[in-house]
């Protein structure tokens, strides 16, 4: 079967070099938790030094009007299945909300249908409990911290191992923890590149998720050095988080080249939602920062880079979204996408503007909400009284957010003459916020009977505690863990 490559060689005008034959990618994906477009040097930031990543964009095809969720799991169930997060069950990062319906079929999955072999290093975010694991949704080899960070544990199934830590930190590697040596960024890094050398005569499929600058800001010693006077100490160490995962990048990089597997790999970069740490430092211009719906919440970077297929140095400004990455990478690859996989996929394949930006990409709609209510707090907030909560939709050059609590007071931003969003236009513009109003209102009736985490009680024992401490023979009864 030929992939599209080989049929798009003598269409692409240009964008893609014709010097060597097609045949299907090496993909990794590197996706960094809680840095924000404006986290970059290439993108304007005056701190931060980030010179691979800089190297990395220049050599890349951009989406530069790229978006996600607001906050980390739903991003990484919206990337695995190609539709939006709620429609996986996953409202919120914690309280059974974060497991990925056992139901959907995920990106891995897909890619093995492709004789793709498949491997996830660093952060999961998509359920702790047994079911739910990498290795049981399309990974062949995982090696992942629990919960949404390192050393964090919540009540009912969300955790990690208990007192893990960021240098030196326990990892379970297919079901197995490992106590590992050095910085929880570069121990993830490092896997990754001893995997690709261990895969043989297969395409692979890998998955770097870094925990890192996520929170507690704890970045290796002397990273923040360059960034201490200039910047307020919290930003510099995350700055410093930054600075680490760059090296990395560049050293995965060169890995790949002296390999010779640079030309066969397709490198993503992207992030998981806006900047948690740095918008009062540099925001890229824009409002909102991580868990809003606002600009900044969801626009992060987007960089494609396949040497010798893909030309680098191109913009594409065109809207696109977390949802057409399982779509794109099928196509890529030469999975089939039909039946139940089709009717799951909201997204589209990005292919076309791959081969050309200026390719025809019709509008759409791309709808946020921020997530993450509480009935324990407030028993109005259920998902029937909370579709107004900290929502907003893109359409055309249109932003339509609602920053409350769940009343409707909608505001209304023109993106392209206001990327800022200072100016409120809603008074301007009924008939463009009806429509848009009407689009959310039809696809929040569909999506409500998907959102299948709500209510469900987690575990009495946290089972990554329970396997933690069963491996290590630890103190209590049946293994669980003093209190």
């Amino acid at each position: 079967m030929k992939t599209w490559f080989t049929v798009a060689l003598v269409m692409l005008a240009g964008h893609v070099s014709a010097s060597e034959p097609a045949k299907k990618p090496n993909i990794v994906l590197i996706m960094t938790d809680d840095q924000g477009y404006g986290d970059l040097a290439c993108h304007g930031n005056p701190f931060i030094k980030t010179p691979n990543l800089d190297r990395l964009h220049g050599e890349s095809v951009r989406f530069t009007d790229f978006h996600v969720s607001p906050t980390c799991s739903p991003t990484r169930s919206a990337l695995m299945t190609g539709r939006h997060e709620f429609r996986n069950g996953v409202t919120h990062t914690i309280m059974e909300r974060e497991r990925l319906t056992l139901k959907a079929t995920t990106l891995p999955q897909v890619l093995k249908t492709a004789g793709y072999t498949t491997g996830i290093f660093g952060k999961w975010h998509l359920g702790d409990e047994d079911a739910y694991q990498p290795g049981k949704r399309g990974f062949d080899e995982v090696f992942i911290h629990g919960c949404g960070g390192i050393g964090q544990t919540y009540p009912g199934s969300c955790g990690d191992a208990p007192g893990n830590k960021y240098f030196d930190p326990v990892i379970r590697h297919n079901g197995v923890f490992e106590k590992t040596t050095g910085y929880c960024t570069d121990v993830f890094f490092k896997q990754a590149e001893k995997w690709i050398d261990s895969v043989k005569g297969k395409p692979f499929f890998c998955y770097i998720t870094p925990n890192a600058p996520h929170g507690p800001l704890i970045c290796p010693p002397g990273s923040d050095t360059p960034y201490k006077d200039k910047v307020p100490a919290p930003v510099a160490k995350f700055y410093g988080m930054i600075t680490n995962i760059d090296t990395n990048v560049g050293q995965l990089l060169a890995m790949l080249k002296e390999r010779g597997l640079e030309k066969d790999t397709l490198v993503i970069f992207m992030t998981d939602n806006g900047t948690a740490t740095g918008a009062d430092v540099f925001n890229a211009g824009m409002r909102g920062m991580k868990v809003t719906p606002y600009h900044g919440g969801t626009r992060v970077p987007s960089f494609w880079r396949w040497p010798g297929m893909l030309k680098g140095g191109v913009d594409v400004d065109l809207l696109t979204c977390s949802w057409d990455m399982l779509p794109t990478l099928a196509e890529l690859a030469g999975a089939k996408m039909d039946g139940d996989l089709l009717k799951q996929v909201e997204g589209r394949s990005l292919v076309p503007l791959l081969k050309d930006p200026k390719a025809e990409w019709a509008d759409r709609f791309f709808y946020v909400h921020v997530g993450r209510w509480d009935p324990k707090i407030d028993p109005r907030q259920t998902p029937e009284k909370v579709q107004f909560a900290n929502c907003s939709i893109y359409w055309k050059n249109y932003h339509l957010v609602n920053a409350g609590r769940g009343e409707k007071k909608w505001e209304l931003y023109d993106l392209k003459s206001d990327p800022g969003e200072k100016s409120n236009i809603a008074a301007q513009n009924a008939s463009t916020i009806e429509t848009m109003e009407k689009a959310y209102d039809e696809w929040w009736k569909g999506t409500l009977p998907l959102m299948v985490n709500e209510g469900v009680k987690g575990p009495a024992i946290n089972p990554y505690h329970e396997a933690y401490w069963k491996q290590y023979k630890g103190p209590g009864p049946n293994n669980v863990p003093p209190k």
